[in-house]
């Protein structure tokens, strides 16, 4: 029975117990919330929300259980990303703290569940994210924020909520969840329909065997490698056998059901999904760690986050980065434009139009002035952006330049750019590390985008809130 979920309002009679306690918390002060509280008001905002919660089911706008409230929804949004916490600590926060209460408008109501919380956000598809960081952008240029006329833009790598990928932990991942399914689907069956033998001993035993091999390069600890590989394998090979048969039984109607057959239904939709990934594992082992072919084209590096790639930046301390590549662009007082999740690892070159693109759209004009650094830089980029329009155009060049392009590059407009830059891995390390997007927590790759979407707008939020207060600051000054 499908159950429906009615779009709630956070307008509610006061509860008359809760009144003097309003009073005094209403005397709590966040210098923090209390400027984005009141940008958070913005009708667009929640009308961008409600939308969205509408198309749930055909029936949200009339019948159904109460859901959360849109305003409540993007205030949880805004403070879970603000604080980063997770969504077990959004609920205990939220339970437990007046100012956040009342920052998100529950005030003296029930607060929902963490369950309720990850499957509401998840309704926030990536495209209504982009739709609410456009409107943010919008609100910047209203208040007078971000004129638009100065653009930077840089790159940077957000990692996957994935552990590292090696050959066998993702085998003794493949073999853990589809025994998972084997045996919540023996469950639903008939006594002995189907047989799942618990092999999580043994691969623990090879995956330790493995792990002790691989800490010393003589001969015959690589051979003690291979041969716990071959072990792991043949258990692997067994469970994906078994696999394939409960699927194929399970076409053909020949697998005995006694309980609920939807739930058999999921747990098939959990093999099919995953025995592709698990038989692309088992291939990339065998040329990787059998066959010496370290360069094995479309690696899997996670069973969960299949969306994962190998980003490679050039640093030191970390040459291999687990994750997505992310574009940011930058205009004045800190508004973050416009973001883009890349796909693989391109070069930064071929980022550098799409960016001029992305804001010639949101402002309706290029910018007098874009600047990157030395990685955006051709010779083709630079002739391209000034047909857009952008008069200064701050691109070092690669190498050792010519006499023409060192006078160039000397001038005063240039080297104001290039100092401008500069400023742009101060605004990615802020949304690494206060907004938490140095890891995308939510699942798939549409979770990944709403992620970095929403660290962009609490950012971009409290960005405008900043300024407004050195504004007034600045006016009481005078």
């Amino acid at each position: 029975m499908l159950e429906y979920v009615m779009i709630s309002s956070s307008s509610h009679q006061t509860w008359l117990f809760y009144s003097p306690l309003a009073r005094q918390a209403a005397l709590l002060k966040d210098d923090l919330l209390d400027p984005v509280d009141q940008l958070l008001d913005d009708p667009a905002l929640v009308d961008l929300v409600r939308q969205c919660l509408a198309t749930r089911s055909p029936r949200s706008t009339r019948t159904g259980r109460d859901g959360i409230a849109p305003d409540r929804l993007l205030r949880c949004c805004v403070m879970k990303h603000l604080k980063g916490w997770s969504f077990r600590d959004l609920e205990r926060e939220l339970r437990s703290n007046l100012v956040y209460r009342r920052f998100t408008h529950f005030d003296a109501e029930a607060t929902p569940d963490f369950t309720t919380f990850s499957r509401t956000f998840a309704l926030l598809s990536p495209a209504v994210t982009e739709e609410i960081h456009q409107r943010v952008v919008s609100l910047a240029c209203e208040q007078g924020v971000a004129q638009g006329d100065k653009l930077r833009t840089d790159t940077t790598v957000v990692e996957s909520n994935v552990h590292y990928p090696t050959d066998s932990s993702l085998l003794g991942d493949g073999i853990r969840v589809l025994s998972r399914s084997l045996q919540r689907i023996a469950s639903e069956c008939k006594s002995g329909a189907v047989e799942v033998v618990d092999h999580g001993r043994a691969v623990k035993h090879r995956l330790l065997e493995i792990r002790r091999a691989a800490k010393c390069l003589t001969e015959t600890n690589q051979q003690r490698m291979r041969d716990s590989y071959q072990k792991l394998l043949a258990l692997t090979r067994s469970v994906v056998r078994q696999v394939s048969d409960v699927i194929e039984r399970w076409g053909k109607k020949r697998l005995k059901v006694v309980g609920k057959r939807l739930r058999v239904e999921a747990q098939i939709g959990q093999l099919r999904h995953f025995l592709p990934l698990v038989e692309k594992v088992i291939t990339q082992t065998k040329k990787r760690v059998l066959g010496g072919d370290s360069k094995v084209e479309g690696k899997v590096l996670s069973l969960f986050e299949a969306h994962t790639e190998v980003i490679r930046k050039g640093k030191a301390h970390k040459p291999n980065e687990f994750g997505r590549l992310v574009r940011i662009d930058e205009v004045e007082n800190g508004i973050v434009s416009g973001y883009r999740v890349l796909a693989g690892n391109p070069d930064d070159s071929t980022a550098w139009m799409p960016a001029l693109e992305q804001h010639q759209a949101c402002f309706g004009q290029a910018p007098e002035m874009a600047t990157g650094d030395r990685g955006f830089f051709s010779a083709k980029n630079e002739r391209e952006a000034q047909a857009l329009g952008v008069k200064k155009v701050a691109l070092p060049a690669r190498g050792r330049p010519s006499a023409k392009r060192a006078e160039q590059q000397k001038q005063r407009w240039f080297r104001r750019g290039l100092r401008w830059r500069a400023g742009i891995e101060a605004t990615i390390s802020t949304l690494k590390h206060p907004f938490s997007m140095w890891r995308a927590t939510y699942k798939g790759r549409h979770g990944f985008e709403r992620y970095v979407g929403w660290c962009v707008i609490t950012k971009n939020l409290f960005s405008i809130a900043r300024y407004q207060q050195r504004g007034k600051d600045h006016g009481q000054i005078g």
